[in-house]
């Protein structure tokens, strides 16, 4: 693996079967590096529809995974990192587009602030309408507000020198979390994360309805993203920052002991009627209080429902994933800047 002459700036595209979109997303960022010296790597997860067809339209460099097991959302950054030499890295889901004046501002920043390992802009949502949708955005709103954040959540421009001294660009056994594992590791290592009121990208994300969504999720291995970094981290510096961080993390855990306070009761000597109806009002009760916070007896239902398949999702992710080798990411290249 031949590195290519060092650039200012890579955009990395992270995709899998976006023929939809990957055009866009591509044009997009081809543009946005133009004036910058920079290079555009598709990191494609073995993509089964017209998206590496497409991608070959551009002059655009095309690393692709050989293996479809190697599947996840942590590998797709490190695949693209891997045959990349610049000395800003961008990372973009092939479901989004780049927006002009971010990529000057953000260098500019870097430039200028030596202590910022990375800096986000704002993420222009297209698809407000499902109800995960507006979950995310809810769970996500302190760390996409402008300033200081934890970590840089759907994309951001980093210091390549950062980067190296933090190991790696993403942890490649990880099937969601991968931008909050760099962000640990960055902090644990006296960096800083930042996001300048600029909109950065737009991003179509899923339209599937949202239980549907959560199925294909677990399905994926997506939903064991959490229990796979915090079991990654165990013995390593950032590992108190990343509990600290994941609020997510307190919710499906008072989840599980929901769990466990509904299995006691059926070891309290109580009548079998008096027993049933104290299981139905343990049971009822995170989706009044929900209800009441949302003012909507459907996002209640659907947010005690997403915990419990998060909290699932947590213990499949800590206890059952796999090791996976360090070696190099098994995958092919393609360099089509020169045609």
């Amino acid at each position: 693996m031949t590195p290519p002459t060092s650039t200012k700036v890579a955009i990395i595209i992270k995709a899998l079967n976006e023929e939809e979109k990957i055009a866009r997303s591509i044009e997009s960022a081809i543009d946005a590096t133009k004036s910058l010296g920079g290079e555009v790597i598709l990191a494609d997860s073995l993509s089964t529809d017209k998206t590496i067809e497409i991608a070959r339209q551009y002059p655009i460099k095309i690393a692709q995974l050989n293996r479809p097991e190697d599947r996840c959302c942590g590998i797709g950054p490190q695949l693209g990192y891997q045959y990349s030499s610049s000395e800003y890295v961008y990372i973009l889901d092939g479901d989004m587009q780049m927006l002009d004046n971010f990529l000057p501002e953000a260098i500019a920043f870097l430039d200028s602030n030596p202590e910022y390992a990375g800096v986000g802009g704002k993420v222009l949502e297209m698809n407000k309408e499902s109800l995960e949708f507006q979950a995310r955005v809810e769970r996500a709103a302190e760390h996409m507000k402008s300033g200081d954040v934890d970590r840089l959540d759907m994309g951001g421009l980093y210091r390549t020198s950062a980067i190296k001294e933090a190991g790696y660009f993403s942890n490649k056994i990880l099937h969601s979390y991968e931008e909050l594992d760099l962000a640990v590791r960055l902090r644990s290592n006296g960096w800083k994360l930042y996001r300048i009121d600029i909109d950065a990208v737009r991003h179509w994300g899923h339209d599937s309805p949202p239980y549907q969504l959560l199925i294909k999720r677990w399905k994926s291995g997506y939903i064991n993203g959490l229990g796979e970094i915090i079991k990654s981290a165990i013995g390593k510096p950032h590992f108190k920052l990343l509990i600290n961080d994941v609020r997510e993390l307190r919710i499906y855990l008072a989840t599980i002991a929901w769990w466990l306070v509904m299995l006691a009761t059926l070891f309290i000597d109580l009548s079998a009627t008096s027993k049933t109806g104290l299981i139905f009002s343990i049971l009822v009760f995170p989706i009044l209080l929900m209800a009441i916070k949302k003012r909507s007896l459907k996002k209640a239902v659907f947010s005690v429902v997403s915990w419990n398949i998060n909290a699932l999702g947590l213990i499949r992710g800590f206890f059952f994933t796999g090791k996976r080798s360090e070696k190099d990411i098994d995958a092919s290249f393609e360099d089509l800047t020169q045609k």
